[in-house]
C-alpha cells in the first residue's frame, strides 16, 4: 500500500534481494510526534520504528529540533516525549532502542545553552548541529570552538546541503581538521534535494569524508523514501563501505 501511495511499486530494484543493509542504528530523524516539523501523531512514531526494526536496525537516535524562538524544545520537552513514545513502543512488543538528543541549530541563543551545558547528546558526547542554508551564522567557528572547549563533539548535520559550501571547497577539510564530524543525509544521495545538493554529497563520499550517515527523516513518506530508494540505490553500496560510526552508538 504505502509503496503504491508515493509511487515506488514499479521502481525497479538496483541492488540484489540478498544485500543487507550493515547500518544497525538510525541517526538523525524528527520521530518524537508534536514538537517539531516531524511526526504529527504517536501512532506515526510508532509505526515508522517497527518498520525500521523489520528492516534490522536495533537502534534509533531521534533528534528533535532545537531552534531560537520557533522550536523551543528544551531536554525535558524532549526526553519526557521520549517516553511518551517508549511507552507506546512496549505496548505494541517492540524491541527496537529509541534514544533521543537534538538537532542544534547554531544561532544567538544557542552559546547561552552551551553555556549552561544544557545540550542533549548521543553516542560519544556527540552533540548534532545545523546552520542556515543560504549563509553561515556569525557564530559558527567560535560556536564550534566553545562546543569542543566544552568537552562536546560537535557533528554537522547534512554538509551536503548547505549552499556556502562548494564541492570542491576546502571548508570540509578545514571543519574535519578543527574536530567536526560529518553526517550525511540519505535522501540527498537520490537528488531529493536538489542536483547540486546530489553532486556534493556524492563528492562527501567519494572522497571518504562523511563520518555518520542518517536518514532525517520526519515522516512516513521520508522513510519509504530512505529504505526503498536512497538504501536500494547502487551508491548507497559505496556509502556503506566507509569507516561510519553509526554502528557505534
Amino acid at each position: 500500500m504505502f509503496k503504491k501511495l508515493f509511487g515506488l511499486d514499479n521502481k525497479p530494484k538496483t541492488l540484489p534481494d540478498d544485500f543487507v543493509n550493515p547500518i544497525k542504528v538510525d541517526l538523525h530523524s524528527h520521530y518524537l510526534p508534536g514538537i517539531d516539523d516531524g511526526c504529527k501523531e504517536i501512532e506515526e512514531s510508532v509505526n515508522i520504528l517497527k518498520i525500521l526494526q523489520e528492516k534490522g536496525y536495533r537502534k534509533a537516535i531521534t533528534t528533535p529540533h532545537v531552534m531560537g524562538d520557533f522550536y523551543k524544545n528544551t531536554p525535558e520537552i524532549i526526553l519526557g516525549k521520549l517516553e511518551e513514545v517508549r511507552a507506546a513502543m512496549k505496548k505494541e512488543g517492540l524491541t527496537i532502542e529509541l534514544e533521543a538528543a537534538a538537532e542544534y541549530y547554531i544561532d544567538e541563543w544557542f552559546d547561552e545553552k552551551l553555556l549552561n551545558k544544557n545540550l542533549l547528546t548521543f553516542g560519544d558526547n556527540y552533540v548534532l548541529i545545523e546552520t542556515g542554508f543560504i549563509q553561515p551564522p556569525p557564530n559558527l567557528i567560535t560556536s564550534i570552538f566553545n562546543l569542543k572547549m566544552a568537552g562536546y563533539k560537535p557533528v554537522l548535520a547534512h554538509p551536503e546541503r548547505y549552499q556556502y559550501f562548494e564541492p570542491g571547497s576546502d571548508i570540509y577539510e578545514q571543519l574535519m581538521n578543527s574536530g567536526v564530524l560529518l553526517q550525511m543525509n540519505l535522501l540527498s544521495i537520490i537528488g531529493y534535494y536538489s542536483p547540486q545538493v546530489k553532486k556534493i554529497a556524492e563528492h562527501l563520499v567519494n572522497h571518504k569524508k562523511i563520518n555518520f550517515i542518517g536518514g532525517d527523516t520526519h515522516n512516513m513518506k521520508h522513510l519509504f523514501m530512505v529504505q526503498e530508494q536512497a538504501c536500494r540505490s547502487p551508491f548507497y553500496a559505496e556509502v556503506v563501505k566507509l569507516p561510519l560510526l553509526n554502528n557505534e552508538l
